[in-house]
């Protein structure tokens, strides 16, 4: 899904945010992954974002994941994760709003709840695709 700030200091705190957060998701992909039962392959696209998407198998089940979805979730509060089961899934736009807890009052970087948040999201998502 496509964010859609509300303003442009969000605008900018997410420009400040993203790619700190892509090495930190990218970062704990690979470590959980390996104590995973899923086989991750990464493959880079142009649509809806150029970057990366990255596809889950597990038995019969595949599951394709946008990366920057991951580094979404990691910098807003409450943003929902789309999950592609093969079927080109429609995009949405959604109205996001900045995990302060992520920058600090100077404006710099909150590396350590950076690191524990993307952690967390990367669990839970596992999580919820070995229940389904």
């Amino acid at each position: 899904m496509k964010p859609i700030f509300k303003n442009t200091e969000d605008w900018q705190k997410a420009e400040i945010l993203m790619q700190p957060a892509l090495i930190r998701v990218l970062d704990n992909l690979r470590k959980q992954l390996e104590q995973s039962e899923w086989t991750a392959t990464y493959q880079e696209v142009e649509t809806p974002y150029p970057g990366h998407q990255l596809s889950l198998t597990y038995q019969e089940k595949i599951v394709i994941i946008n990366i920057w979805e991951l580094c979404f979730q990691v910098c807003f509060l409450n943003y929902q994760l789309s999950f592609n089961h093969g079927d080109n899934a429609c995009q949405h736009e959604q109205s996001v709003e900045i995990d302060s807890s992520l920058i600090d009052n100077t404006g710099e970087l909150n590396w350590q709840q950076l690191d524990i948040k993307s952690k967390e999201v990367i669990q839970e998502m596992l999580i919820s695709l070995s229940s389904h």
